[in-house]
This record gives structure tokens, C-alpha cells and sequence, in this order.
């Protein structure tokens, strides 16, 4: 019965202390009340009704506390996903229709199925060959695309579409359908949202103390919903055409077995559900690692991809679209004192009391308002920083973060995605058929020996010494080919050639190969070839191969002991 229970009851609650309770049941509170606004509009990001952002907030963030690996990691709606499935879903169903709902749970089911395989399947060293360039550039094309369709909301012009052009050009077309009172409304909302998020400094901390000007900051965007709500009852907006997000249905998310596709139909969006397991993966382990990694926990990339896999999966059939862990929820969860994920059980409760008895009074909320505050909230998404950081240290990462983020604008989140992967792997590809080389020489008297265009060194009339800072194969044999025998013509009067193997970790067949004709090449212009400081793992897969034994040359443990055997010969 131990082991079972051991089985079924996460090691969080099983060792769960009383003195963390207070802590997380108020940080639970916090994160509750502030995101409500947040779910609402981002449910309708992803062209569901508001209420869908709370069905979001319940089933998926129980199962995630259950079972995922982060211990404060808030989950929830958030905007790439959200985006990403009103793009999924564009050409098949008009946005809130009963088909459209359906299918939007259907593609949380079909993330979470992706994801749950991926961590029974052991993928989580996945994450390591998403580069920073390609993830940054993909999140800042997508926080501008979601800031423009967003446009819509605050104007009244049915803007549509999956990519920047698109929107542009329903914007151009429908102009005359702009709302003057919904702009005044959304222009005003979107001004002071983000002058509380950017301009904190002047707008709070110039009269409040530091603690108090961070509740402040936080609670604002609640005290304006709330403001918003009294003014549309007050002056009446929804008879003025504003529109309204009406009654939210009261009671909680039922189970509902999402669309079923046909073959076509799953065929075509299986790569949009992989697209998205693939981003929400990435962000969300991108958030619980850091925090694992401030509170000296450990972090388990496999327990991660199947705790979101079943939230998401959980959640397609009690009416939740897909899924993620939030940046903001998260820091705002740590910042307010969670200890462990009861804090998430305790955000559900709000959730389920804001269904249960605040449905109605949500209603004459305008959707300028949800805009507005979706627009504020996601222009730090746009990583300018990165982009800057890379074009000084790294152009190859520079140009994979331009390349996701103009794919994303010119082609949608989908193709920007893989021309911004398909630029980050020809950047990975062309490095390593591009290995670093250096010619050595001796630092003075020591046994080290370093590269001749960086350091004082000595070197010998008869030596050439080479160093491989790359491990040799297929796609890099005949670059280092070729530069070794560049060099041999630098130096034509080195008769013994040494190669520093100290950093190859790996030979594969094709570099055998050129290593043996290099080694004929030598020996039939009376030169030697010789190996120094070669690891064990590769010498025991080239040990008893025709490289070694018709090597012109010695292998030596050490370049010092090549050196000092050659030098006088």
C-alpha cells in the first residue's frame, strides 16, 4: 500500500509542512484575483469566449500541480498558445462557433498527447537544440503579431488573418468600420496599463513605498477592470456599440469530448499540435529550470514534458484550449511567497469562485479592455535585448533570431518557426564543418603549447604542430583536409607533423579515412604523420584500424613527449 501511495501522491505533499501554508495559500489568492483579467483575454486571443480562459485555469493547473516538475511553475492560458491556436484553427471553423471550440480542445488534446509520448520516450534533451536566437526571435515575432491582432478588439475593424500581411490588409479593407468610442476606450486603457507596467518609477514609487508601489502595480489592472465594468454600466456602452463580453456561463467546465477530426483534418494539424507541444515545452521549461535553479531545486526536463502532456491532455476534454507555464503568473506566484503547487490548488479555487459567483457581473466588460490589456502585457515579449546581444557576440544566433522573427510576420507562427529551426540547424552545421584549427608552438619552458598568432611561443624548424579543437566526421574531413595541408605548404621544411587530438571526442569512418590518405600524402613527400594526446574512448575505435597501423608515425601521450623525441631529429 506504501509503494502505491507513493506512486499516486507527489513527494511535494507527501512532505509538505504546515508553516508553508500560509504562504501558499496567499500567493494562491494573489495569483488568482490578478489573472483573472489575464485568462479572460487571453481566451480571446485564441477566438474563444472569455469564460474558456477560466475552464483553462482549472483542470490543467489541478494535473500540472499533481504531476509536473516545477514546485511554484503557475500554468495556465498564455499568449503563444493562444495565438497559436487562432492561427491553427483560422481556415477551419469562424472563431467562437460551438466547431471552433470543439477544435480548439481537440488541439490541446492532440499537445498533450505529443508531449506525454515525448517524456515516455525520454526527449527532453530536445530543449538543448532550441537556440536562444530562434526561441527569442520566435516569441518577439509572435508578441507582434498578437499586439496587432489585438488592433481589432480596440477599433472595431474585424481584422483577420495568420500573419502580419494578412492583418494589414483586413485592417486597410474594413477601415470605415472603426468604432471612435471603443478607440477612445482601448487607446485610454492601453496608455494607462502601460504606464504602470513601464513607468512604475514616476507613476508609483514617486508616493508610495517600495513594497506598496509593487501591490500597486500588480492590483492595477484588476482596479481598472473594475472601473471599466462601473463605466460601461454607467454611461451605458454596450447601447453605444462597444461591445461587451456579455454573461459568462456560471459553473463549472463539463466534460466534453472535443471535435473528432478526419484523417485530413488530423493529418493537417498534427504538425500545428507539434509546433505548439515543441513551444509550450520550450517556455515552459525555459521558466520552472530558472526558478529550480534560484531555489537549488532539481529539474527533470522528462517529468516536465509529461506533467504538461497530461495537463493538456486533462484539459481537452473539460473544455480548456492548450497550455502552458506563464512568465508573469509564475513570477508573480514566487514573488508572493509559494513554497510548493498547493498555491495552484488554491488559484483553481478563485477560479471556480469567479464562475461560480461573478459571471454576470463581468458581463459589461468591454473587449477593448481585454485588449488593451493583453497589447500592454505582451510588448516585453519583444526581446530587442537578445537580438542586440547577438549581433555583437554571436551573427549566426543573430540571424536565426531574424529569421524566426520575419518568417513569423511575412508567413505566420507555423513557418516562422521552422525557417528560424532550418537556420538555426545550417548555422549548427556550417560550425562544425568549419572546426577551429591552430598551429602551436611551445610556451616557453612548460609543457603547454599555445597558438602562434595569440602568444610568445617557440617553435621548431622541423616541427609543425597542429590543434583539432573539433570533433572529426563526415562533415567536417575535408575542411581540416584541406587546412592541414595549407599549412604543411606554410611550412615546407617540417619534416614531422604532429596533430593535437586533445579536444577530438570522436572519429568517424570518413575521418579515418582522410586521416590515412593525409598519412599517404605525407610519406610520399617524405614527411610523418603523428598523433599526440588522442582520449581513450577514441583510441579505442581507431586503435586496430589501418589509420594506426600504417601510421608513418608514433601516437604520443603528451605533445610535450612528441616534442621533445622529434624536435632534434
Amino acid at each position: 500500500m506504501s509503494s502505491i501511495a507513493a506512486r499516486l501522491i507527489p513527494a511535494w505533499l507527501r512532505q509538505y509542512r504546515l508553516a508553508d501554508l500560509p504562504t501558499d495559500v496567499v500567493a494562491g489568492l494573489v495569483v488568482g484575483v490578478l489573472v483573472i483579467p489575464q485568462s479572460l483575454g487571453y481566451a480571446v486571443l485564441a477566438g474563444l469566449p472569455p469564460v474558456y480562459g477560466l475552464y483553462a485555469a482549472i483542470v490543467p493547473v489541478i494535473v500540472y500541480a499533481w504531476l509536473g516538475s516545477s514546485n511554484v511553475q503557475a500554468v495556465g492560458p498564455v499568449a503563444i498558445t493562444a495565438i497559436m491556436t487562432a492561427s491553427s484553427l483560422y481556415p477551419y471553423a469562424e472563431q467562437g462557433t460551438e466547431q471552433y471550440v470543439l477544435m480548439a480542445s481537440l488541439l490541446a488534446l492532440m499537445v498533450g498527447a505529443l508531449l506525454w509520448i515525448a517524456g515516455q520516450l525520454k526527449l527532453g534533451w530536445i530543449m538543448q537544440f532550441i537556440s536562444r536566437g530562434v526561441s527569442a526571435g520566435f516569441v518577439s515575432g509572435a508578441a507582434v503579431l498578437i499586439f496587432v491582432s489585438q488592433l481589432k478588439y480596440l477599433t472595431d475593424i474585424p481584422i483577420a488573418g495568420s500573419s502580419l500581411i494578412d492583418y494589414l490588409s483586413s485592417m486597410q479593407m474594413y477601415a470605415r468600420q472603426l468604432h471612435p468610442l471603443t478607440l477612445i476606450i482601448g487607446v485610454i486603457a492601453f496608455a494607462l496599463l502601460v504606464a504602470n507596467r513601464y513607468g512604475k518609477k514616476w507613476v508609483w514609487q514617486s508616493w508610495l513605498s517600495s513594497s506598496y508601489a509593487k501591490w500597486a502595480e500588480r492590483l492595477f489592472p484588476l482596479i481598472l477592470l473594475i472601473i471599466a465594468i462601473m463605466l460601461s454600466i454607467s454611461m451605458q456602452w454596450s447601447e453605444l456599440g462597444v461591445a461587451t463580453i456579455g454573461n459568462i456561463p456560471q459553473g463549472m467546465p463539463s466534460f466534453t469530448l472535443p471535435h473528432i477530426p478526419d484523417f485530413n483534418e488530423a493529418l493537417n494539424l498534427l504538425p500545428t499540435a507539434g509546433l505548439m507541444a515543441l513551444i509550450a515545452f520550450v517556455s515552459s521549461s525555459s521558466v520552472a529550470s530558472t526558478y529550480a535553479r534560484l531555489r537549488g531545486e532539481t529539474f527533470d526536463a522528462n517529468r516536465e514534458l509529461t506533467g504538461l502532456g497530461l495537463a493538456n491532455l486533462s484539459g481537452g476534454f473539460f473544455q480548456s484550449f492548450a497550455v502552458a507555464g506563464g512568465f508573469s503568473r509564475t513570477a508573480i506566484n514566487v514573488d508572493s511567497g509559494a513554497k510548493t503547487p498547493f498555491a495552484s490548488f488554491v488559484t483553481v479555487l478563485v477560479m471556480i469562485a469567479a464562475l461560480i459567483a461573478f459571471g454576470s457581473a463581468l458581463a459589461p466588460l468591454p473587449y477593448a479592455l481585454l485588449g488593451a490589456t493583453i497589447m500592454a502585457s505582451i510588448i516585453g515579449l519583444i526581446d530587442v535585448s537578445t537580438l542586440r546581444s547577438a549581433w555583437q557576440r554571436d551573427r549566426l544566433d543573430a540571424a536565426s533570431f531574424i529569421a524566426a522573427f520575419v518568417g513569423v510576420l511575412m508567413f505566420g507562427l507555423n513557418t516562422g518557426l521552422v525557417i528560424g529551426l532550418m537556420m538555426s540547424f545550417a548555422s549548427l552545421i556550417w560550425q562544425s564543418s568549419q572546426p577551429h584549427m591552430a598551429i602551436v608552438g611551445q610556451l616557453g619552458g612548460t609543457g603547454h603549447f599555445r597558438n602562434i598568432n595569440r602568444h610568445d611561443v617557440q617553435t621548431f624548424k622541423n616541427l609543425l604542430i597542429l590543434r583539432i579543437d573539433e570533433s572529426l566526421f563526415f562533415g567536417n574531413t575535408e575542411s581540416v583536409h584541406r587546412r592541414i595541408l595549407q599549412a604543411i605548404r606554410q611550412y615546407p621544411e617540417a619534416q614531422e607533423i604532429i596533430l593535437i587530438m586533445a579536444a577530438v571526442n570522436h572519429i568517424d569512418l570518413t575521418a579515418q579515412e582522410m586521416l590515412s590518405t593525409l598519412n599517404q600524402e605525407l610519406a610520399m613527400q617524405d614527411k610523418r604523420l603523428h598523433f599526440s594526446f588522442i582520449k581513450g574512448p577514441v583510441m579505442d575505435i581507431i586503435g586496430h584500424t589501418p589509420l594506426i597501423d600504417e601510421l608513418s608515425g608514433q601516437v604520443y601521450l603528451s605533445t610535450i613527449e612528441a616534442v621533445s623525441e622529434l624536435k632534434d631529429t
